[in-house]
């Protein structure tokens, strides 16, 4: 018998062992290496979506559950005590992704250095006023902010506009943070997307993650089309059209269509405040999406920058379709519209197109 051989064998199985666990520690180590931390700015962060968003963002549902964050906070001077109370709130909290805050009313000072601007505080349009007085003070508001993210932001910033009007406001952003891609540019129609996901799910009692792929087209207003032509609903039986298991065309057409375009409306009526917690959770869901990707077979919607996709005229803030891959947005391409849907796109393009209008008549 071969007494010797018998003698290395485990010797040599203990020396895999101790290689396999060197590689494997050597493999955990790389892959938890602490990520360098990403500057989120946050306008209006003392109100209350910001209210509502920043331990959102703190907590990792903005950027994922391994990425740390810089918050920067920017409110207007009214609300500085306000925005300081914020502030301290996130201390207290003590997230463990949040590397640094910084809470100010300076504009300067918020943007510098940031990765990703999420633009929450604007004008509201207050009883007795014209559209035009609300335009020209976002306008006002839109040009400063604007000027300082393209002074003082990262070069390569992500911007998600979500103070009303939403579309137009980031059209101004744009004319005056000309250095941005007009691609890194976005304005918020995502609630609008997640409200009609919502809205399908409770008439079919299916969860929400189980529909996918309903389209807001256009405005985040109440010319707003949303659409369910190509939407489905994930069953035992594999994906069905939505208009099939619902099976009221009646329904999807008009009370569908009304209750996501008033649902901001009917939420204030019930809360006596507007939509803070969903439009926060959605601002996530948009920016995680952006940055991170969208799941294979989705599409989200997003108002970006139109190429003329769909016969919207080019130049306009417009929701579309869209999947993200690598931080790149593209639009869903070849879809088939039929009359009903064209009428709604055009008309709500149409009061894009009347805002755009407005708001550069308020430029001069």
């Amino acid at each position: 018998m071969d007494y010797l051989a018998l003698m290395e064998k485990p010797l040599v199985v203990l020396g895999c062992v101790y290689l396999s666990w060197k590689i494997i520690r050597n493999i955990w180590s790389f892959a938890n290496i602490e990520k360098e931390p990403i500057t989120v700015l946050v306008t209006g962060a003392a109100g209350q979506i910001g209210y509502a968003l920043v331990p959102m963002i703190a907590k990792g549902a903005m950027l994922g559950p391994d990425q740390p964050v810089i918050i920067h906070m920017l409110d207007i001077e009214p609300a500085a005590e306000a925005l300081n109370g914020v502030k301290m709130e996130l201390i207290d909290a003590a997230f463990p992704l949040l590397k640094g805050i910084v809470a100010t009313t300076d504009v300067v000072e918020a943007c510098k250095d940031v990765d990703i601007a999420v633009m929450v505080g604007g004008f509201p349009r207050k009883e007795g006023m014209e559209r035009k007085d609300v335009m020209a003070k976002n306008v006002s508001i839109y040009k400063v902010q604007a000027s300082a993210l393209e002074e003082h932001a990262s070069p390569d910033c992500k911007v998600l506009v979500i103070a009303n009007p939403a579309n137009t406001n980031a059209l101004i952003l744009k004319e005056f943070a000309p250095s941005i891609p007009h691609k890194n540019i976005t304005c918020l129609t995502r609630l609008d997307h997640n409200r009609a996901l919502g809205q399908i799910s409770e008439k079919l009692y299916v969860h929400v993650s189980d529909v996918k792929n309903v389209i807001i087209w256009g405005n985040h207003s109440s010319s707003q089309y949303p659409d369910v032509n190509h939407a489905t609903v994930s069953t035992c039986n594999g994906q069905k059209s939505v208009r099939e298991l619902v099976g009221d065309d009646k329904w999807l057409n008009t009370e569908f269509i009304t209750t996501v375009q008033q649902r901001g409306a009917a939420i204030i009526k019930a809360r006596k405040l507007s939509s803070a917690l969903s439009a926060a959770s959605s601002a996530c869901d948009h920016i995680r999406d952006w940055v991170l990707g969208t799941p294979k077979g989705t599409w989200v919607s997003m108002g970006v920058y139109s190429d003329g996709s769909y016969g919207i005229s080019p130049g306009l803030i417009y929701s579309f379709p869209v999947t993200c891959e690598k931080g790149e947005w593209s639009i869903v391409q070849g879809l088939k519209i039929d009359e009903f849907s064209r009428e709604k796109m055009d008309s709500t393009a149409k009061e894009l197109i009347e805002e755009k209008s407005l708001a550069y008549s308020c430029l001069n």
